[in-house]
């Protein structure tokens, strides 16, 4: 009997050193889950082989959180070449110059940029340290993804503390909302501070939610996996 396609909302992060135990984790996991999410810190550890690997040989899909940022001639011409790997997602930062050219480099494919607009790990003295200026930060979220929107990004990167935000401007019907800082009731935060549960990162009108550690550091990662997914609305 067929198995039933996965339910795509969720995207396991694929946190771990390099592609060989990132293969090893998607295959304990199973069929179950589709989409996978492969960041910078497996970049050097065979990211984009592995990415490759998911697609062609086992029919995942393939969200690659890179967060780029450059002048605008560099996301382009980076972006073009990431196009090639029929990735799903890509990130940028939600500046409008890198999102236009991140869009450019996309052109022709079915490439999906998404715009990161303050991280998740971050708070306002965060954002102090930075120079950002002052604002309430879910005001500066959904300022940034506005312009994001505005610029060309087919969706954003936000915690689930500003979806509903994001959800209700008028740049985001039909646009795609992602959240990571997703926790399972109960599961440690770890280094995330805006963080919810994913039945209510969906609730508020994320698409999809990324979740990393409560699955893979789970002695059952199908299991945890499994049990998100029957969580969610």
């Amino acid at each position: 009997m067929p198995h039933s396609a996965p339910d795509d909302r969720l995207i396991v992060a694929l946190d771990v050193p390099d592609a060989l135990a990132g293969l090893e984790l998607a295959t304990r996991i199973g069929p179950d889950v589709g989409f996978y999410k492969i960041g910078l810190g497996m970049l050097t550890g065979g990211g984009l082989a592995l990415a490759n690997e998911l697609i062609q040989d086992h029919g995942k899909r393939i969200f690659l959180d890179m967060k780029l940022f450059d002048i605008s001639a560099t996301v382009e011409a980076a972006v073009r070449g990431l196009s090639r790997f029929d990735l799903d997602f890509l990130t940028v930062h939600g500046d409008p110059h890198v999102v236009r050219a991140a869009c450019e480099g996309a052109a022709g494919s079915n490439l999906k940029i998404l715009a990161v607009t303050i991280l998740t790990s971050l708070d306002r003295a965060d954002l102090d340290a930075c120079q950002i200026r002052a604002g309430d930060l879910p005001d500066l979220v959904s300022e940034r993804a506005a312009r994001a929107l505005e610029a060309g990004a087919h969706g954003v990167i936000a915690s689930p503390h500003e979806a509903a935000l994001i959800r209700a401007l008028p740049e985001a019907n039909g646009k795609l909302i992602v959240t990571p800082g997703v926790r399972p009731a109960g599961a440690a935060l770890g280094d995330q501070k805006r963080v919810a549960t994913p039945e209510q990162a969906i609730a508020d009108g994320a698409d999809h939610i990324v979740v990393g550690r409560p699955v893979w550091q789970a002695a059952d990662p199908a299991a945890a996996a499994r049990a998100i997914l029957a969580s969610l609305p």
